[in-house]
């Protein structure tokens, strides 16, 4: 059953039932998010376990991102043939169980191939399990994608504390690996099993085997793009920055990355009650100002107690970017996986470019010209807010949050013909229905 053009979407049954698809979205983001953190912090030991040069080594790391790439884009298919938290947990469970096989590859052709089916698993559950967000955040009627990264972020931040513990106790890696797989899919069944089952309606068309993403898509893709530019930049060089723009000291230098991945991970969890205050679009913008102001901060640095405010600043300031993305391009036609699924090619091969753009422009000039050029991208997010409108969310009654009401404050009165509690958990049809 579907609704009527204006009533937008049905609503997840009753507020119990609305809870528990809300805790159990965000712990299938908190699983995927620990499995990137478990491999994360095992990286050093497969370098030195198989002798591996620093370039081989980012030879093997760009593997996932290809194949991220190359299948997110079958992830709509299988989302609209299976159902959402059907897909969610045969691709989450594959996702849980390729982290143990980096580990085991004897050899770097092998670790290439090994890390390719792990981005080619992560990558297709991501855009499965960020669909199902979308979905749930419009059924709700309130923001909570910026949560769901920030649950994100915290289970990474959870699984690499423990892979460094693990590897100062000298714990064989193929052994943790392995626990870690076995624990993270035991976890993954039940949390999968309390996802609603939502399902496309039964007229809409199933996507190509392989689609492209959708044109709509990709301008929300470059804000994403700026975004995860100056979230990997800062990542990887913020260290460095420290060390040799501000002469700080190794130990020192290091905080600048903890400064920029807790603030980032804070904003995330905090960003959806200023999503709601404010509306997409301004949270959008107020981003920009505050990571605009971040990398000036770090490109006048002259000291380290500039120069790491003002990477916070830029981890503050990116943080709800690309939830609100992945938000956008989940209203975009019948098939929201397919738009994100665009979405995260782009703002993940961001990510990918952003460190080697960085270094090539430090090598040409200097690091500071390099997070000039980050500055400038943060301030492109200012100017390319207005393409997240669509993130604006619509109460399941029809209505508007008072952000998003085009008539000022307060929101619109819910339009005759608003659906019960009891319908089914279908998307909604029609040009003003939600599609993701």
């Amino acid at each position: 059953m579907t609704t009527s053009p204006t009533t937008g979407p049905p609503p997840l049954g009753t507020r119990d039932a609305a809870r528990r698809a809300r805790v159990a979205v965000a712990l299938v983001f908190g699983v995927h998010g620990a499995v990137g953190g478990t491999f994360v912090s095992r990286i050093p030991w497969i370098q030195h376990h198989l002798g591996l040069s620093p370039g081989q080594l980012g030879l093997a790391l760009v593997m996932p991102a290809i194949g991220s790439s190359l299948a997110m884009p079958l992830a709509g298919r299988f989302v609209h043939r299976w159902g959402g938290r059907a897909a969610v947990r045969v691709l989450l469970s594959l996702c849980c169980l390729s982290v143990a096989l980096p580990v085991l590859a004897p050899s770097l052709p092998v670790l290439c191939l090994a890390l390719l089916a792990y981005g080619a698993t992560a990558g297709m559950s991501d855009v499965a399990m960020n669909a199902q967000g979308v979905e749930i955040e419009q059924r709700l009627g309130r923001s909570i994608m910026s949560g769901l990264h920030g649950m994100w972020s915290a289970g990474g931040l959870v699984a690499s504390g423990i892979g460094i513990l693990a590897a100062h106790q000298s714990f064989d890696p193929r052994l943790q690996l392995a626990v870690a797989a076995a624990l993270l899919l035991a976890l993954a069944q039940p949390v999968c099993a309390a996802l609603p089952d939502l399902r496309a309606p039964e007229q809409a068309k199933e996507p190509p085997r392989f689609a492209l993403p959708p044109r709509s898509s990709l301008v929300i893709g470059t804000v994403g793009f700026c975004a995860v530019f100056a979230e990997g930049a800062s990542m990887d060089w913020s260290g460095v920055y420290l060390r040799d723009v501000t002469g700080a000291s190794p130990t020192v230098a290091a905080s600048a990355y903890t400064a920029f991945a807790l603030t980032m991970a804070v904003g995330r969890l905090a960003g959806d009650a200023v999503i709601r205050r404010v509306g997409a679009v301004r949270a959008a913008r107020l981003s920009g100002a505050v990571a605009t102001a971040g990398g000036l901060l770090v490109v006048v640095a002259d000291r380290p107690a500039l120069a790491i405010p003002g990477f916070a600043l830029i981890g503050i300031g990116v943080a709800v970017v690309v939830p609100l993305a992945f938000a956008a391009a989940g209203r975009i036609g019948d098939n929201p996986s397919q738009a994100i699924a665009g979405v995260a090619t782009v703002t993940y091969t961001s990510g990918l470019v952003a460190p080697a753009i960085v270094g090539g422009l430090a090598q040409a000039s200097s690091l500071t010209v390099s997070f000039g050029v980050v500055t400038a991208l943060s301030f492109a997010l200012l100017l390319g807010a207005g393409a997240l409108r669509r993130a604006e969310v619509r109460t399941p009654g029809g209505t508007v949050p008072v952000a998003a009401a085009p008539g000022g404050p307060g929101t619109r009165e819910p339009v005759v013909g608003e659906p019960s509690l009891g319908e089914p958990v279908t998307r909604g049809s029609g040009p003003n229905a939600p599609a993701g």
